[in-house]
């Protein structure tokens, strides 16, 4: 999720190749962005097309059992990914504002995702420890400041080879600028990619798609 309209890193005209060069969206998500422009103040959170092809791709290639996302905003992101989904597969997300909720479901049910979209409302840091699933892939788009937080709670869940992703990790730019610029949360995102970057149970790659992915794999 992003707070900021002008969050994207990218330049315009690359990025608008890389879309035009990229699967079209789907009908439902197409859908599902108009809604969110016109039914939110902050549409700029929506995962958006590129990222969210790419977390598509990223969910088809693994084809996790279970997939845990932390940040539904109004369900964008969790259609990508439950498409790389097994037969059977269950993606639980996870999301403090109730008014998601109500916006979401309809969404889900219309992408046929509805019997394998759990969402749960409340407090991730809480949330997390009562699941018992264990998981191949993780998305991470919750409040900055508990990046570390969420990944310490989440990593003794995340099956060996398993796979995390943590989104807006570039946060506008402002990870390279002036430490002493810095606001709470570019301190926290730079703390967290410095964390991952030393962290030795997973291998990483930071990738500048849209505010940036940390992609992490948790090693066997």
């Amino acid at each position: 999720m992003m707070s900021n309209p002008s969050s994207n890193l990218l330049n315009p005209i690359i990025e608008q190749y890389c879309i035009d060069h990229t699967a079209p969206e789907s009908p439902i998500l197409s859908k599902l962005s108009r809604a969110t422009h016109l039914r939110t103040h902050v549409p700029q959170m929506l995962s958006g097309h590129l990222q969210g092809a790419f977390l598509q791709m990223m969910s088809k290639m693994i084809r996790p059992t279970y997939i845990l996302e932390l940040g539904t905003f109004t369900g964008y992101s969790a259609i990508c990914l439950a498409q790389g989904l097994q037969p059977g597969g269950k993606l639980v997300t996870i999301d403090s504002n109730p008014e998601m909720l109500d916006f979401a479901m309809p969404f889900f049910e219309e992408a046929g995702l509805k019997g394998h979209i759990t969402m749960i409302i409340g407090d991730a840091s809480e949330e997390v420890p009562k699941l018992g699933a264990t998981f191949d892939l993780v998305f991470i788009d919750a409040d900055k400041e508990n990046y570390i937080k969420y990944f310490n709670l989440i990593l003794p869940k995340v099956k060996p080879n398993g796979y995390i992703i943590a989104d807006n990790v570039l946060w506008y730019g402002k990870v390279i600028s002036d430490t002493a610029s810095f606001d709470s949360e570019t301190t926290e995102i730079v703390k967290f990619n410095n964390y991952i970057q030393n962290h030795p149970d997973v291998e990483n790659i930071l990738l500048p798609i849209r505010d940036g992915l940390m992609v992490m794999k948790k090693k066997s």
